[in-house]
């Protein structure tokens, strides 16, 4: 008898329990209130609440454009070119190629820009132009990543984009190298933006050296013309006459020339064999050192053994500026 009093007594109700009055629970758009909040506390505390879900809302979509996770539509009027020009021109045939297949297919890839360092609301393409160029010559918005990008990532993005897609020729990358070293941008930098090593580095500057920028902007980006060709041309240039080489390029007939015949034009001239004063050129090797010195005339050019001392023209290059100050130095003592 016991046990079933036991039993009987835990399923009683007892009665100050249900003397309490039942409260009014019924739920307001799906919220039920707390128990112990019934006041405007409650109220105010739901609207912060909203308020700042909103706001976290908010910063996680410009953590997420920071980041480059969300692709966004931009007016094109507001995206500016990089600050480091990658090509010498931009194809015609090609361009219009490309405009062709956005009207009819859309823009398939984004284009990666940054915020403007130079300007509230704009945007600076790291890679993307001829894209952009084409949205532009559409009137459409251009899809693009924005992502918070310093100078040495955004030339490192812009050139490993263009290595990816086998976009440049070979001197248009020497002359992105040569840019980039105006710039100021330390070796490191520079062969993560083209995916060289120091020496094919080194040969790069070699070409840029040997040969004006001015003849190799008036030539273009000549896409068939590899590393050798160009040094061989650089090679010549030594003893050939610039000035008759940029006049002939700039003739009206080589305007409707391929940029790879402006070479062969430009390689045909400077190969011509040399007379008088041209044509007495000395070269001797200094000492022991992996470096010839070759004399003309008028001019005296070092020319580095990059087999035999990887890098040493670069670590030269490095202190010429000290070197020059110390012989002007001496000059005027």
């Amino acid at each position: 008898m016991a046990r079933k009093n036991l039993i009987e007594v835990s399923n009683e109700v007892r009665p100050e329990a249900s003397a309490v009055a039942p409260r009014d629970s019924r739920p307001i758009a799906g919220f039920i209130p707390q128990s112990r909040s019934g006041g405007p506390v409650g109220g105010i505390t739901r609207t912060l609440g909203n308020i700042t879900e909103k706001v976290e809302r908010a910063n996680d979509l410009e953590r997420q454009l920071a980041e480059g996770q969300t692709v966004v539509e931009l007016d094109p009027a507001l995206i500016d070119a990089s600050f480091v020009a990658d090509r010498l021109e931009v194809d015609a045939a090609e361009l219009a190629q490309l405009t062709d297949q956005i009207r009819e297919h859309g823009q398939q890839v984004p284009i990666l820009v940054r915020p403007h360092p130079d300007g509230t609301g704009r945007f600076q393409v790291a890679f993307g132009h001829r894209r952009l160029a084409a949205a532009k010559a559409l009137g459409i918005k251009i899809k693009a990543i924005v992502r918070a990008l310093s100078d040495e990532q955004l030339v490192v993005s812009q050139g490993q984009e263009n290595n990816a897609r086998t976009d440049l020729s070979y001197i248009e990358r020497a002359l992105f190298a040569y840019r980039l070293d105006e710039k100021g941008f330390g070796s490191d930098v520079v062969m993560a933006a083209l995916n060289v090593d120091r020496a094919a580095l080194s040969r790069m500057r070699l070409i840029t050296r040997q040969v004006p920028i001015a003849l190799i902007t008036a030539i273009g980006s000549a896409p068939e013309i590899g590393r050798r060709r160009w040094v061989e041309f650089g090679e010549h240039l030594e003893t050939a006459d610039i000035d008759a080489l940029l006049k002939m390029l700039s003739a009206d007939n080589m305007g409707g020339m391929s940029s790879n015949d402006r070479f062969h034009h430009a390689f045909a001239l400077a190969t011509k064999k040399p007379t008088g004063a041209k044509a007495a050129m000395t070269s001797t090797r200094i000492g022991d050192l992996p470096v010839k010195l070759k004399r003309t005339p008028a001019t005296a050019t070092f020319v580095f053994d990059s087999k035999a001392a990887p890098g040493f023209d670069e670590f030269v290059q490095e202190r010429l500026k000290h070197l020059y100050a110390e012989y002007q130095q001496q000059r005027g003592a």
